[in-house]
C-alpha cells in the first residue's frame, strides 16, 4: 500500500462524494483502486501524476494475470483510474489524460451536494483572530462561497483583478476564458482586510522571487503565490475545526453551495450561470434538481396534506 494519496487524488474523492453524489461505499472502493495503483507505481519510482498509458495498461495486467483478480475487479479498477485521470486534465492539473484509451463503462452522473447555510456560516467564523493568515484564510473562504470560485480561479487571481471600489472581480476560467463577477459586502470585506499592510503587506517577502508572486492576490506564508494544494489544505482545516470531513467539504461542494443557495434565494439560472462560468446552461441546470429536491423535502415535512 502506498502512503498518503497525493493531494490531487482526494480533492477527486471529495468532488466524487460531493459532486457526483457517489456513496460513501462507492467512494471508499475508489480509494482502495487508487491507493492500490499508488503503492503499484511507488515501488517502481513513480507517482499518480507522472504514469503514462504504458504504467496502466502493466497495472490491469498485473491484476489480471499476476494476481489473478476478477475482471470485475479489474474493471473496476479501470473505471477508478480512467476518472481520476479525466478529473485532472478537466481541472487543468494533467496535461493528457493517460487513462484515455481505456474502454471502460460510463456511470450516471449524481446531483452535486451542498452545505446547509448553517454550516456555511460555521465554516466562514471559523478563522479567527487578526493574524495575516487568519485574514487571508477568511478573504479565501469568502471568495470561494460568495463568487462560486473554482480553487483554479481563486489562485489565479492577481492584484489587478480586484476592483473594490467597485466591487467586481476580474476571474479567469477554464481554457483562459475571463468573466467579471461582483463581489458581495462580506467578501469585500474580508478581501480589504487581507489587502491591508496588517494582512498580505505582513507576509511580503523582502525580495520577490518572480513577478507572478509580486502580483498575486493571494499568498502563502513564504510570500509566494498560494496553489490550489494550499487552499486544499486550508479548506480541510477550517473545515476540521467546524466538524465537516472531507465527505462533506471540499472547495467544489463551497461552489455548489453558492449555485444552490443562490437559486434557493429566487435567482435566475442564466445569472447564476454567468457567475460560474458555465459554458453550457446544462451544467447550471443540475442545480435546480438540487433545489427542487429541498423544496420537496420541505413540502412534505410542512404541509399537513402532503404526508403519506
Amino acid at each position: 500500500m502506498a502512503g498518503a494519496l497525493a493531494l490531487e487524488a482526494e480533492d477527486y474523492l471529495g468532488w466524487l462524494s460531493n459532486e457526483r453524489g457517489r456513496a460513501a461505499r462507492t467512494v471508499a472502493s475508489y480509494r482502495a483502486d487508487l491507493d492500490s495503483f499508488a503503492g503499484w507505481l511507488e515501488a517502481r519510482g513513480s507517482g499518480l501524476l507522472d504514469a503514462a498509458s504504458s504504467d496502466i495498461a502493466a497495472y490491469l495486467a498485473f491484476l489480471r494475470d499476476d494476481l489473478g483478480r476478477a475482471p470485475s475487479t479489474v474493471a473496476r479498477a479501470a473505471v477508478s483510474l480512467r476518472g481520476l485521470y479525466r478529473f485532472l486534465v478537466a481541472e487543468d492539473l494533467a496535461p493528457t489524460d493517460p487513462a484515455g484509451a481505456l474502454d471502460v463503462p460510463r456511470t450516471p452522473a449524481g446531483l452535486p451536494r451542498a452545505l446547509r447555510r448553517d454550516q456555511v456560516l460555521q465554516l466562514l467564523a471559523s478563522p479567527v483572530g487578526d493574524s495575516p493568515l487568519a485574514r487571508r484564510d477568511r478573504a479565501m473562504l469568502e471568495v470561494l462561497y460568495g463568487m462560486g470560485l473554482r480553487a483554479s480561479e481563486l489562485v489565479a487571481l492577481s492584484l489587478g483583478d480586484v476592483d473594490l471600489d467597485e466591487r467586481l472581480m476580474r476571474v479567469w476560467g477554464k481554457g483562459g476564458k475571463e468573466r467579471v463577477v461582483p463581489v458581495g459586502r462580506h467578501a469585500a470585506d474580508a478581501v480589504g482586510e487581507w489587502l491591508s499592510g496588517a494582512g498580505r503587506g505582513a507576509v511580503e517577502p523582502p525580495a520577490w522571487r518572480t513577478r507572478d508572486d509580486s502580483a498575486a492576490l493571494f499568498l502563502n506564508a513564504r510570500g509566494r503565490r498560494i496553489t490550489r494544494q494550499g487552499v486544499w489544505l486550508i479548506v480541510r482545516r477550517h473545515g476540521d475545526r467546524v466538524g465537516l470531513g472531507p465527505d462533506q467539504l471540499t472547495t467544489h461542494v463551497l461552489r455548489h453551495s453558492c449555485a444552490t443557495h443562490m437559486l434557493d434565494g429566487g435567482a435566475d439560472i442564466r445569472s447564476v450561470q454567468e457567475l460560474l462560468g458555465h459554458a453550457s446552461i446544462s451544467s447550471t441546470q443540475r442545480y435546480t434538481a438540487v433545489s427542487q429536491e429541498r423544496l420537496t423535502e420541505v413540502y412534505r415535512q410542512a404541509h399537513p396534506r402532503a404526508r403519506y
